[in-house]
């Protein structure tokens, strides 16, 4: 018994040491050497302090906010340990009821606005925590933002268009805008 339980003891230790503490302290160091910015959370920092991820949405309702994508986690929206979709499919009644909603609301929060409501405002991205939308979502919203700033409409547009970012090697991708990103920019915007 004492030659089988040795070895196996030995061999345990061995493993979680490699795989428990070595191997992790070498890939995060690595990613901390290679891409700190990364590796820390792709936070976004205004006046010393963070404000968010480049990487998770953020739930801003303000009219002199743009809004993002709609966010699927519960208990709240944006809650990254709960990340995930609705799961509702096309044909079922709950998701033509919640987009309808959500049209209904961004009508109502826009009156004067009778362009089509973009795609990416009114349903969730497959983790609920896109932290981006399309340039149309973003223009969508210009007057609405520009109106409850007070500043004016043509100031708004060209800062969405300042802050589109291009797919990826100019194919890999779409064209999206990074919304807290744009928001910093709006607020900083006179």
């Amino acid at each position: 018994m004492n030659n089988i339980l040795r070895p196996t003891l030995v061999l345990f230790a061995a493993l979680t040491l490699a795989t428990g503490v070595i191997y992790p302290m070498v890939v995060t160091g690595i990613a901390q050497a290679a891409f700190p910015h990364q590796a820390n959370g792709s936070l976004v920092v205004k006046n010393g302090a963070a404000v968010g991820s480049e990487l998770i949405g953020q739930n801003f309702t303000a009219p002199g906010h743009f809004w993002g994508r709609p966010s699927a986690t519960a208990p709240m929206p944006y809650n990254a340990s709960a990340s995930g979709g609705s799961n509702q499919g096309p044909l079922n009644p709950a998701l033509k009821d919640a987009v309808s909603a959500r049209i209904a609301a961004l009508r109502e929060a826009d009156p004067g606005n009778t362009a089509p409501v973009p795609v990416d405002l009114v349903t969730a991205s497959a983790s609920g925590l896109d932290p981006h939308i399309s340039p149309a979502a973003a223009r969508y919203q210009v007057a609405r933002v520009a109106t409850a700033k007070g500043v004016s409409a043509d100031k708004v547009a060209a800062l969405v268009e300042s802050q589109v970012e291009l797919p990826w090697l100019g194919f890999v991708g779409e064209a999206r805008i990074n919304v807290l990103q744009l928001n910093l920019a709006l607020d900083a915007l006179r």
